[in-house]
């Protein structure tokens, strides 16, 4: 590589993405093309000869961005939030740069090192008891989503019982969560070998916030015992994906070590939020779980992917994980010796992601991010007021962080509860292109979400969004 060469080109592409992030508000906010739309612009066929870097980024301002759902753009409410920042870009490059494949401590010892500070930084910043940090017998490695942390924590918890009680056990082993939990625990299960109804997801509803209850789990868990089966695994949540709900995680703990059952919780969007004093309440109770995830390209401003998975046994991953099998007769009882983290996670390469985190720790502080946090829990308790205010609509769950969970009430005859009637709202409000949202149900009912998280939201970009809101609810008034 000629570095000439490399400084030049680099510096092309830090303009065009520079000038992307300026002209973001110009662009529909969800893509509006129709599938297979790109076939017909580009050739069939790779190039013989090399193009100009200039021809290609024209031709991804002409023909790429048109289908890019743009994820910062500060009108994005919809999902959960995928951060982005300056520093998240620099360490992204270095990375880049750099370009080592660090599974083992030996293919560079920072990357493999600089994981193990930054976790335990960031642990810190979240007061997670100390047994989560690499100084005891746990630690934390950086996943590429909560996907795989719940996978690779779920496969650890599965042979840590397998070899108690022998292979054929396997078939007994039984998974319990609310039915908010992330589908990713579904796909775990079947990844992990566990039989389909042997993952119990637990009805919630609107008496508990959509929380899981510490007496509904009791209940499934004694009656399991008593057909023979074998509680293993509970999937706690702070923040549920539809509607934040939060887990009582110190209630639910006991219950899991009673019985003997590894606790994961899975804080994926609303960790974040923990670092802040007075969100810390909602992960009281995490000293009673085996592990913990949070993912920081969500809501810390560190670019995509970067998922952090803390574990108080980290031999318990190795265990599982290793393929050496030297080491896991001589060495997997001893907790200091040098970590591979290629035995912590399903993959055995892996990037120097803690670059991007360590990063965003540095250049924006604690005080910063803190008040990043708030703003956008601000901006989420302003659009709740502007809902609130408006007869036609009400907020269906209490807002927690920086979701606002609410609905067009529908006519006092309205065969199915209004579900199409806000179906119908939330196709409008996204084919303007103006902004765009996402959806959820709950108790049957077809619910609109509203999130903030883009770095570039501002309080104008959430009353405009109620404009338009309020906008396409009348002219559905109309069209009725």
């Amino acid at each position: 590589m000629d570095a000439e060469q490399l400084r030049e080109n680099a510096h092309i592409m830090v303009d065009f993405i520079a000038d992307y992030y300026k002209s973001i508000e110009n662009f529909p906010v969800l893509s509006q093309v129709e599938p297979g739309y790109l076939r017909k612009l580009l050739p069939d066929s790779a190039p013989n000869q090399p193009e100009s870097l200039q021809n290609v980024l024209d031709d991804v301002q002409a023909k790429i961005l048109p289908g890019v759902t743009h994820w910062q753009s500060p009108n994005y409410f919809a999902y959960y939030p995928s951060n982005s920042s300056v520093a998240g870009f620099l360490g992204e490059m270095l990375s880049a740069g750099i370009n080592m494949v660090g599974f083992s401590w030996i293919t560079s010892p920072a990357a493999t090192e600089l994981e193990m500070i930054v976790l335990d930084w960031l642990g810190k910043l979240l007061k997670l008891p100390q047994d989560f940090l690499s100084t005891g017998q746990g630690g934390g490695v950086i996943q590429g989503t909560a996907s795989e942390a719940v996978l690779v924590v779920l496969v650890a918890a599965r042979d840590k019982v397998l070899r108690r009680l022998g292979k054929n056990a396997l078939q007994k082993l039984v998974v319990y969560a609310s039915d908010q939990t992330h589908s990713a625990l579904q796909k775990a299960c079947q990844i992990g070998g566990i039989h389909p109804e042997n993952c119990k997801l637990l009805k919630t509803d609107s008496s508990t916030d959509y929380a899981l209850s510490p007496d509904l789990l009791s209940k499934a868990i004694s009656d399991d015992i008593s057909l023979g089966l074998i509680p293993f695994f509970l999937c706690g949540t702070v923040g549920t994906t539809s509607s934040t709900a939060a887990d009582p995680l110190l209630a639910l703990g006991k219950i899991t070590k009673s019985n003997g059952i590894w606790f994961h919780v899975d804080a994926a969007y609303a960790g974040s939020a923990c670092i802040c004093p007075e969100y810390r309440p909602y992960i009281d109770g995490v000293e009673e779980a085996d592990s913990f995830n949070m993912n920081a390209h969500k809501w810390f401003l560190t670019n995509f992917d970067c998922s952090a998975l803390w574990v108080k046994d980290r031999n318990a991953l190795i265990q599982s994980l290793s393929t050496n099998p030297e080491f896991l007769k001589n060495k997997a009882s001893q907790a200091n010796d040098v970590v591979d983290y290629k035995d912590w996670q399903i993959p055995l390469g892996r990037r120097f992601r803690s670059l991007k985190l360590w990063m965003v720790l540095r250049l924006y502080g604690l005080e910063n991010l803190q008040c990043y946090i708030r703003n956008h829990i601000n901006l989420a308790k302003c659009f709740e007021g502007l809902v609130a205010a408006d007869s036609r609509f009400e907020v269906v769950t209490p807002r927690i962080f920086s979701l606002v969970c609410f609905r067009l009430l529908p006519p006092d005859n309205s065969e199915d509860h209004g579900n199409s009637l806000n179906h119908d709202l939330l196709d409008a409000v996204n084919s303007t292109g103006k902004i765009f949202l996402s959806h959820t149900v709950l108790s049957g009912k077809y619910i609109l979400r509203f999130a903030v998280g883009a770095p570039l939201t501002e309080e104008r970009h959430v009353t405009a969004a109620w404009k338009v809101l309020q906008d396409e609810t009348s002219a559905l008034s109309r069209s009725l």
